[in-house]
């Protein structure tokens, strides 16, 4: 016979190996490591990535899906070299707070693919990008050296270097307040190859280039970057623009004559989080 005190003690001892099991919690399936900056999120939060490549490359973004959801991801490069220090302390400036300004005006979603020495060197630019609900800050190396040989005249990384510059970067916008960078990266010129899809396989990150130059580097006028960007533009498309005031002068004005032609055809603007998640096209 089982008395009220034995019985007591059972259903203890029940109730906690209970808790035990639950402390230990589930397994859960296997995924790709990803980058140092990755939050500990539960899985439908996490920022949407693709899966590796063949060989376990890593995964290569392009454009959208060509539908007739009109959605475009307007993204900006925000370059700097990691030598161009004395550049900037003599008056060179690399940023471009009223292009931000614009966008917020306009109030176009954006992702901006940003440099570690970039987000060294204006940390409160970064730090207000990053906590902005309408943009998502994105991996652009931290040295913007090239990840390829002979890649407009850019210095060139070694092998060993590359993964490591990566999440330098990563690093770098952690220490300027960026709070949850994206798993997204571009090369420096967008230049890349075999060798460096598979030294980046490890940090987890999806390469994001595009499929709409936007021609804004070095232009001196802001209706040919947005005639150039308005006639290339398709359902899906990502524009590739700078953020760099010294290097893309006239970014701004440009953005100011696409965003509301874009808009009366019928676009709607997102970042490359929504692009991805909805899935990747073919051109």
């Amino acid at each position: 016979m089982i008395t009220p005190a034995r019985h007591v003690r059972r259903l203890a001892a029940a109730c906690a190996l209970a808790a035990a099991l639950a402390a230990c919690g589930a397994p859960t399936a296997s995924r790709p490591p990803q980058a140092q900056q990755a939050p500990s999120a539960p899985a439908s939060s996490r920022p949407p990535t693709l899966a590796p490549g063949p060989a376990g490359l890593t995964p290569v973004f392009r454009n959208g899906v060509r539908t007739r959801d009109k959605t475009v991801a307007l993204t900006f490069d925000a370059d700097m070299t990691a030598d161009q220090g004395p550049r900037a302390a003599s008056g060179e400036r690399f940023d471009n707070p009223r292009l931000i300004a614009a966008l917020r005006e306009l109030k176009v979603p954006a992702t901006v693919f940003m440099t570690g020495r970039w987000a060294e060197e204006y940390p409160s630019q970064a730090r207000a990008i990053g906590h902005s609900p309408q943009f998502e800050v994105a991996n652009h190396s931290y040295s913007h050296y090239a990840f390829t040989g002979d890649c407009y005249g850019l210095p060139t990384m070694s092998p060993d270097g590359m993964r490591a510059d990566v999440e330098r970067a990563y690093t770098a916008f952690r220490k300027a307040g960026v709070p949850d960078a994206m798993p997204y990266f571009r090369f420096p010129g967008g230049c890349y190859d075999r060798r460096a899809l598979r030294a980046l396989a490890a940090t987890g990150v999806t390469a994001v280039q595009w499929d709409v130059v936007g021609g804004d580097a070095f232009a001196t006028d802001p209706d040919a970057v947005a005639g150039q960007v308005l006639d290339n533009v398709r359902p899906g498309s990502v524009v590739v623009l700078h953020c760099t005031r010294s290097a893309a002068p006239v970014t701004e004005r440009a953005i100011r004559t696409i965003v509301p032609e874009l808009r009366r055809q019928g676009f709607r603007f997102v970042k490359v989080s929504e692009l991805i998640r909805t899935g990747t096209g073919r051109s």
